[in-house]
């Protein structure tokens, strides 16, 4: 992967999370303050905890920092997984986030 499709791949993934914070807002109960600064999205619960998701890019990857522990994801030319267990991005968020609002919430939905 080049330098320029690892950044569409990755600002496209931060632009569905943004997006789903939005739609989540919306429809559900939860408080999700997302701010992104740059290549980094930090999204805060209404009981102050954070996730932060950000990009890598000299290692093509994107990180996200939970409660539970630290995550990476590199795209396989179909999703963005985990390097470790090839969990998807998308469904790990969706479990983190869940876990952090008390509330079941979907990412890459849309």
């Amino acid at each position: 992967m080049t330098d320029l499709e690892y950044m569409d791949l990755a600002e496209a993934a931060l632009s569905a999370i943004e997006q789903d914070c939005d739609r989540i807002n919306e429809t559900t109960d939860a408080d999700v303050d997302n701010q992104r600064v740059g290549g980094m999205v930090t999204l805060t619960f209404a009981n102050r905890s954070q996730l932060v998701v950000n990009l890598q890019p000299p290692l093509h990857e994107i990180w996200m920092a939970a409660r539970t522990g630290g995550y990476h994801y590199r795209h396989d030319g179909s999703a963005w997984r985990d390097t470790k267990t090839g969990e998807e991005l998308f469904e790990n968020l969706s479990r983190e986030a869940s876990l952090q609002a008390g509330l079941p919430l979907r990412f890459g939905a849309s």
